[in-house]
């Protein structure tokens, strides 16, 4: 019992001590004074990354300005979680006193073993360095993968950040981002088919929606050049389909499609070419028949 007691007196003289507090403070404030250099060198660091990539149209190096985007943006991160982890180990090791050797040195075999169950994790950075590398697709594309369809709005070493038209914002690890389709890298084709009942001539249609056409590229600059008529698609039960492919900006087709379907449908509308209604021909059971019909070999 002298023991326990003659312990928690010397503890209590610690604790009271004006040293441990002064130790703590110091260290707390190394902490503190750690970060913040790490915050300024984060922020000034951004803004140098920034002021390098602008003057880019003036150095013999060029690029375009989507994979500018990107690769400033993963420079960015890089810089930041390098600057960060820096900072970590500088609070461990000259404000609380840890040593960092076999720190590190464990975090090693430990970082080895982990490795070896984090397969997915390996998987996702290396095709994050070959998504980059390739310029597969950049920041800002509108792109389909896995089931996502959206813009691209950040590449990390090992996710995608995708936002759908309606908004969502899709997280993809970049191991499943595979058979990727790129909207933004070539012009687009907007197809539009338009359905004219069989009462009118082809050729009447024709003309009439190439006059219509004729006047989209100035109407719409999405639309690049003069659509082209590529003539019977398909003929079906109550009307044929004539199709009408138009060049547009990358990524720009659907809006593109729209607009000639309004414009096609106005000009039709006045001309007086109606949309096609499905027809049907009802016979009746009960209908008595035609004298002709009993006895189609009597002679009248």
């Amino acid at each position: 019992m002298d023991f326990v007691s003659d312990w928690l007196v010397d503890l209590w003289a610690v604790v009271t001590g004006t040293s441990l507090w002064m130790d703590i403070g110091k260290a707390l404030l190394k902490a503190i004074a750690i970060l913040v250099i790490a915050l300024v060198i984060v922020r000034v660091g951004n803004k140098v990354i920034g002021r390098v990539f602008e003057s880019r149209s003036r150095g013999p190096l060029r690029i375009t300005e989507r994979r500018e985007v990107t690769i400033k943006k993963l420079i960015q991160n890089s810089m930041k979680y390098t600057v960060y982890f820096i900072a970590f180990i500088m609070i461990l090791d000259d404000a609380f006193g840890f040593d960092i050797g076999a720190l590190l040195a464990g975090a090693g075999v430990a970082g080895l073993a982990i490795g070896f169950g984090a397969q997915n994790l390996v998987r996702d950075v290396i095709s994050g360095f070959f998504i980059i590398f390739e310029d597969q697709f950049s920041v800002g594309d509108y792109i389909f993968t896995a089931g996502v369809e959206g813009f691209v709005e950040e590449i990390g070493m090992r996710t995608t950040k995708i936002e759908s038209w309606t908004g969502e914002q899709h997280v993809l690890p970049n191991g499943n981002v595979t058979q990727v389709t790129n909207y933004s890298i070539h012009n687009g084709l907007a197809i539009v088919d338009v359905n004219v009942p069989y009462e009118n001539d082809v050729a009447a249609a024709e003309e009439i929606i190439g006059d219509v056409i004729k006047t989209l590229p100035d109407q719409y600059e999405e639309i690049v050049k003069v659509p082209e008529i590529f003539g019977v698609e398909v003929l079906d039960t109550s009307h044929f389909v004539l199709r009408v492919i138009a060049e547009t900006l990358p990524s720009y087709q659907w809006k593109g499609a729209r607009n000639i379907r309004k414009e096609i449908k106005e000009v039709l509308y006045k001309e007086g070419i109606q949309i096609p209604a499905p027809r049907l021909i009802m016979y009746s059971r009960n209908q008595e028949p035609e004298s002709l019909q009993i006895d189609p070999e009597r002679e009248m």
